[in-house]
C-alpha cells in the first residue's frame, strides 16, 4: 500500500517521541527521519518503529496528534520533500509552495525561500527537522508566521508575526533540531504582491 503523508508524519512523530525518552541516538534518529521521508509504502515505514513501544500500530489514523492548532490544517495534498544528507537541498525562486513541506538536514543543509513564491492556499505547514545539519526558512515580511518546533541540544529560532492582512498567507513551522539549527525569519523589502491565495 502507498503511503500518505499523514502516515509519514506520524511515523515520525514516533521516532521524535522515541528520541526524546533517549530511546534511540541522535545518529539512529537522523537515519530512521531520512528513510521516512523516502519511504514510498507502508511496508517500507513499519521496519522504523518496530521496535518501539507505539510502532506497532501502523495503520492508526494520524488526525489525533497533529503539532499546531487544529483550524491550521492545511487540506490534504502531495507534500513535498526537501532531504539533504551530507549535502544541500533548495527551494528558491518562482515556485508553487505545496500544503507541506517536510524539510530535513542531516549534516547538511536545506534553504526554502518564499520570498517569490506562489501560495496556492492560504496555511501552509513546513516540518522542519534537523540533526547536525540546518534548516534556513526566507519569506516575505507580509504573511503570518508560527512555530511550535523544539531545539533539543539545537536551536529552532523561528520569528513568530501576525500580518495585518487577516487575508495573508499563514505559515506554520514545526519540527525540531537535534545538535543543529532551523531558523525562520522574514526578509526586509520582500512582500507578497497578491495577498489572496488561489487568485
Amino acid at each position: 500500500m502507498r503511503a500518505s503523508d499523514a502516515d509519514r508524519d506520524r511515523v515520525a512523530d514516533i521516532l521524535r517521541e522515541a528520541l526524546a525518552e533517549g530511546r534511540l541516538t541522535a545518529e539512529e534518529h537522523g537515519e530512521r527521519i531520512a528513510a521516512v521521508y523516502q519511504a514510498r509504502t507502508v511496508g517500507e515505514l513499519e521496519p522504523l518503529v518496530h521496535d518501539l513501544p507505539a510502532g506497532g500500530r501502523p495503520h492508526e489514523p494520524a488526525a489525533a496528534a497533529r503539532p499546531y492548532d487544529a483550524s491550521m490544517r492545511p487540506a490534504p495534498a502531495p507534500a513535498e520533500n526537501l532531504v539533504a544528507v551530507f549535502g544541500a537541498a533548495e527551494r528558491k525562486g518562482r515556485w508553487r509552495v505545496p500544503a507541506r513541506t517536510n524539510a530535513f538536514a542531516m549534516f547538511g543543509g536545506v534553504e526554502i525561500d518564499l520570498t517569490e513564491a506562489v501560495f496556492e492556499q492560504r496555511e501552509i505547514v513546513i516540518n522542519a527537522s534537523a540533526v547536525f545539519g540546518g534548516v534556513e526558512i526566507k519569506v516575505p515580511e507580509n504573511v503570518s508566521v508560527r512555530s511550535t518546533g523544539t531545539g533539543i541540544f539545537g536551536g529552532f529560532d523561528v520569528r513568530t508575526h501576525e500580518a495585518p492582512d487577516p487575508d495573508a498567507p499563514v505559515v506554520v513551522i514545526t519540527g525540531f533540531a537535534v545538535f543543529g539549527g532551523v531558523e525562520a525569519k522574514a526578509r526586509r523589502g520582500k512582500r507578497l504582491k497578491n495577498l489572496r491565495p488561489g487568485q
